[in-house]
């Protein structure tokens, strides 16, 4: 699985790096380990609590699945948007 991590104004920690790929790298039985993933992280009003903002976009049967969540911390977002992203592949293989 190739994946892309992309932060938005602000550079991303190497523990932050390390703890996405984790939790991604899970997706790959799903998804294949072929897949190209993007992660964009971003920082959406800075003075605010719950202002970490995640989006993943990654291939799956044909199709670009798409989730984005806004939390207090980029471990949070990334856990919500996964969360997201499997319900998605749960409609899509339902289907």
């Amino acid at each position: 699985m190739n994946i892309n991590i992309k932060s938005i104004h602000f550079d991303a920690t190497q523990k932050l790096e390390e703890f996405i790929n984790k939790k991604v790298e899970k997706l790959a039985k799903t998804v294949g380990d072929d897949a190209d993933v993007d992660i964009q992280l971003k920082i959406v009003k800075p003075q605010t609590a719950m202002n970490k903002e995640a989006s993943i976009t990654l291939p799956y049967q044909g199709k670009r699945i798409y989730a984005e969540k806004v939390a207090d911390t980029f471990e949070d977002a990334i856990l919500q948007v996964i969360d997201s992203l499997k319900v998605q592949i749960e409609k899509i293989k339902n289907a």
